[in-house]
């Protein structure tokens, strides 16, 4: 891809945030959209926070930092959304994604590439209601994204090969480790995950062990973070999501089933990080 390419991500929350911070800091012009303009407020000045830390680092000197921010613009106005590659990053729910999809592509070009971020929806079933199905491609990121070297590339039935292998050279140029995979439930990472969280569930649910000690166990076995600590850091409206579309999709199988302990927690609003308390207080 070259450097001259403009990048535009939609949805400035953690996850958009983090992706528009990646692509700026490799150099290349990146556009951040949000029909929200607190979360436009908000993102400008988290990213401002992340790149200011970088320095303190260490990672990044004060005149890269001014560099990456004049590679950053923001707006609310979807019609500044013009680039050559756009990564969608908003709520995980098929008809929105959809819906901006087709919006994005009126005012772009047909080769403009469209990928979206989503951990869980069927990329075909997006495919399968836009316009230009064969520029869209699955590009999901892990959180946070500045930090997590994988990125899942996943294509449809009728994505374009050129469109793949775009996809893979842009990632290669953010410094990620790229995978490709074919459309399918939970992809790879949050397919083989869903254990990782819903049996560390289990065991709490039936009274054998607290959270604290599967965490301390887990991390002292080699994982960065146990289950829980990681699912306050993901947001557990967003892990509960996930595991809720793989079930459904795979029929609902008994070993998949979402845990009643994340649905409490999503009844009370204690989300994890992002709302101060989760699993942990924060």
């Amino acid at each position: 891809m070259n450097q001259s390419a403009i990048i535009c991500v939609c949805g400035a929350g953690t996850m958009g945030s983090g992706v528009a911070q990646v692509c700026a800091q490799s150099g290349f012009s990146t556009i951040l959209f949000d029909v929200n303009n607190d979360m436009i407020v908000k993102s400008r000045s988290g990213l401002n926070n992340s790149l200011q830390l970088l320095i303190q680092k260490g990672k990044i000197t004060a005149a890269e930092k001014e560099q990456i921010i004049q590679r950053l613009s923001f707006t609310s106005n979807i019609s500044d959304c013009k680039a050559d590659i756009i990564i969608e990053a908003i709520i995980e729910q098929k008809d929105k994604k959809v819906t901006l999809f087709n919006q994005l592509a009126i005012i772009n070009s047909t080769t403009t590439i469209f990928a979206t971020n989503t951990s869980s929806i069927s990329i075909n079933e997006i495919a399968r209601e836009i316009k230009n199905p064969s520029n869209l491609v699955g590009m999901h990121f892990f959180n946070p994204a500045p930090i997590m070297k994988l990125v899942e590339i996943i294509k449809t039935n009728e994505t374009d090969r050129v469109v793949i292998e775009t996809i893979k050279a842009f990632a290669k140029q953010l410094n990620k480790t790229a995978v490709l995979c074919n459309d399918s439930p939970g992809f790879i990472v949050n397919r083989v995950a869903r254990h990782y969280y819903l049996e560390a569930m289990r065991l709490v649910e039936a009274g054998s062990v607290d959270i604290e000690t599967i965490d301390a166990v887990m991390e002292a076995s080699g994982f960065k973070m146990g289950p829980f600590k990681l699912m306050d850091l993901i947001g557990i409206d967003i892990n509960y999501n996930v595991s809720r579309i793989v079930w459904e999709a795979l029929d609902k199988p008994e070993r998949l089933r979402p845990s009643i302990i994340q649905q409490q927690k999503l009844a009370a609003n204690e989300l994890g990080r992002k709302s101060g308390k989760g699993f942990y207080q924060y």
